[in-house]
């Protein structure tokens, strides 16, 4: 059954559009709640990010399952992968977070997390999917949910982060420039860092609701870049809006994505057989980890094709390129904290810089075209779409590939092209870009 609401990573859009308003994630509480109590559960915790809308969300979900009797524990602001761990510590039956994640903050949406800080499985979703479409109704009084807020969040989430820092000496003496996008990681990853004995930056830790990824973080990396260069440092890092992604620059100013992270992880840690990328990851790092003997499987788009493929594995190790990177011998889920805290740990004990240490790992060149449209219907059939990658692919040859894929968050069609020359790639992909706009838009 093709799920309505849901979509790769929880339910998102703009505020005010569609179900991210009040009304209606009143009633997803609600109906959420209906399904927890359907199978003997009833306590649910809540955190968000820093975005304005995030006070009214936090209110309606608040009220929706208090009105199907399951009790609500708030944590106000705190990373997405937060939110996962603690509704372990806490013994609660699921996990919620209000957050777009790297959206702006005119976004909003939910994720869920199992009693396990898992990602909720599709049969989940459809039930509570399913729940929605009843009538809604409240429990006697005496029978509603109560709520409390938890004051010692963030200091608990602190000292786990530390925790898994495995180097063999503490970050004393090292430099770092921290970003926090204005987001969720603005009063954590500070701390986490300095008490670890690194001397701390901090940009973007100013969130007024508003300014959450707003030319800052993970997705926009100048500022990051242009900081660490400024001050000397040996190395900045860059989270997301909710905390769950972590991009790195090294001294020189040069961005460290998520596929050169894990690459150093892969490479850095001892007996590691295989680990998952995706469709998106580069050409390079399959060639790098093959003259290494570690595997590499492709997952699709988001990261819970990647968990999956990593359970199903075995293994322990995934990432996108966009910076979501899964350590799963830590925690449960992507975290850019405890990510950045395991690549700071294999630079201490092979005693190298992040450039040193990430020249193991050449990119191909690489072009992604954003293109807006209307409908992204057909885009596996098209002849003319299927035509032009046929020809890409030709001039290309073994060493270069394309892909073409609609987004799952947003109603785009993304095109990418990768090869050994870039003024043939970038060709290549304005040659596609050209062909989906005018199928497409």
């Amino acid at each position: 059954m093709k799920k309505r609401y849901f979509g790769t990573d929880g339910i998102r859009n703009r505020v005010g559009q569609g179900m991210i308003r009040p009304d209606q994630i009143l009633k997803l509480g609600w109906a959420t709640g209906k399904v927890l109590k359907a199978r003997g559960e009833s306590k649910v915790m809540i955190g968000k990010d820093t975005r304005i809308s995030g006070y009214m969300f936090e209110s309606a979900l608040e009220a929706g399952f208090i009105s199907a009797g399951v009790d609500v524990m708030l944590l106000g602001p705190m990373p997405t992968p937060a939110i996962a761990y603690l509704t372990q510590t806490f013994h609660a039956d699921a996990g919620i977070v209000i957050s777009a994640s790297h959206n702006p903050h005119y976004d909003n949406g939910i994720k869920f997390f199992s009693s396990k800080g898992k990602k909720i499985s599709d049969e989940v979703e459809l039930e509570i999917e399913q729940a929605f479409e009843q009538e809604m109704d409240v429990v006697p009084s005496e029978l509603l949910g109560k709520a409390k807020r938890i004051e010692d969040a963030a200091g608990r989430y602190i000292e786990f982060c530390k925790s898994t820092y495995e180097g063999e000496r503490k970050l004393d003496g090292l430099n770092i420039v921290l970003d926090c996008s204005n987001g969720a990681t603005y009063h954590i990853a500070p701390s986490v860092f300095k008490e670890l004995g690194a001397k701390v930056t901090t940009i973007g830790d100013t969130p007024d609701g508003i300014n959450i990824n707003q030319g800052c973080g993970a997705t926009h990396m100048d500022a990051l870049c242009e900081a660490v260069v400024d001050q000397g440092a040996d190395l900045g890092i860059a989270f997301d809006g909710d905390g769950d992604r972590v991009m790195m620059v090294d001294h020189l100013g040069e961005v460290v994505d998520g596929d050169e992270i894990l690459f150093i992880l892969a490479t850095g840690r001892p007996a590691v057989q295989g680990v998952v990328g995706t469709v998106m990851s580069n050409l390079g790092l399959e060639v790098a980890l093959e003259r290494e003997g570690i595997a590499l499987k492709r997952a699709s788009v988001g990261d819970r094709y990647v968990m999956e493929q990593l359970v199903e594995s075995g293994w322990a190790l995934g990432a996108e390129p966009s910076g979501h990177v899964l350590c799963l011998d830590k925690t449960t889920t992507g975290d850019g904290i405890v990510a950045a805290l395991q690549v700071l740990s294999v630079l201490i004990n092979a005693d190298k810089t992040l450039n040193e240490i990430k020249k193991g790992m050449s990119k191909y060149p690489n072009v992604l075209k954003n293109v807006r449209v209307e409908s992204v219907v057909g885009l596996q059939t098209n002849q003319l779409i299927q035509q032009k990658i046929q020809e890409v692919e030709e001039k290309l040859g073994a060493d270069g590939r394309v892909l073409i894929r609609a987004s799952g968050t947003e109603p785009l069609i993304r095109v990418m092209v990768e090869g050994k020359g870039f003024e043939l790639v970038e060709s290549c992909a304005n040659q596609l870009a050209e062909a989906v706009e005018s199928e497409f838009s």
